[in-house]
């Protein structure tokens, strides 16, 4: 029998593929703390992987062409560093403070992707192993590190599709590497939700088929202000509920 919480999380996952295929990031963002509602942060962080790694492996085959594979190299080997550390810390960690942390991180990036700023900045290696790095821990805290990854992947010289493309390529490393660390501690209670797993995973990958046809008809810098945007609403909520 359908629920309304199931109805909730089908709703949410197709509104979280469809923004993901613009934006780069989102599913990890939207579906989490509505799973958390139900299973608790901690269960819900690695129930959100499945759907995540779904639908970011389904939106790296629509853009495989078109990843900036400088940029991924970078970033990516970074991020997987990155995500391993932060699953591992996972049952541990502090996920108010983490929450509340990335909050003030996303508002920052948003606000500046909005004035400007991001446009101006230019990453060098250093400075991208360290935000892969950071990006990767958090998606393997809290499962949210697209925001700080798009973040700063604003401040490369990519086009959009270049950047949700290797946003995307990213995000499947650090999955890579978060997964099985959640499978093993929590393989039993993951079990235990599979039908809620599975309902989220079709609502993303309808989302993100769905989402692939807005992508072609956004203009540039719209879909900058559009991930701004994203960023700064998606910061604020954070800092309110951690």
């Amino acid at each position: 029998m359908i629920t309304a919480f199931d109805a909730a999380v089908a709703a949410a996952g197709l509104a979280a593929g469809a923004i993901a295929s613009v934006a780069g990031f989102g599913i990890g963002s939207i579906l989490t703390p509505l799973l958390s509602l139900h299973l608790g942060t901690k269960l819900a962080v690695a129930a959100v992987s499945i759907p995540h790694v779904v639908g970011t492996g389904l939106r790296l085959w629509m853009l495989r062409g078109r990843i900036d594979r400088r940029t991924f190299l970078w970033f990516g080997l970074a991020s997987a560093a990155g995500g391993l550390a932060g699953a591992l810390l996972h049952a541990d960690a502090s996920n108010r403070a983490l929450g509340v942390l990335l909050g003030c991180l996303l508002v920052f990036v948003g606000i500046s992707g909005l004035s400007g700023l991001m446009e101006r900045v230019r990453f060098g290696r250093r400075a991208a192993w360290i935000a892969g790095i950071v990006s990767g821990a958090f998606g393997g805290l809290v499962g949210n590190q697209g925001g700080i990854r798009s973040g700063a992947l604003l401040a490369f010289d990519v086009d959009k599709e270049a950047f949700v493309a290797t946003a995307t390529a990213v995000g499947l490393i650090v999955d890579g590497a978060r997964m099985p660390v959640y499978l093993a501690m929590e393989w039993n209670s993951l079990a235990a939700v599979w039908p809620l797993i599975s309902i989220a995973t079709a609502g993303v990958v309808a989302g993100t088929l769905g989402g692939r046809r807005v992508l072609t008809r956004v203009p540039e810098a719209t879909f900058r202000r559009v991930v701004a945007v994203l960023l700064l609403a998606l910061g604020a909520w954070m800092i309110g509920h951690g």
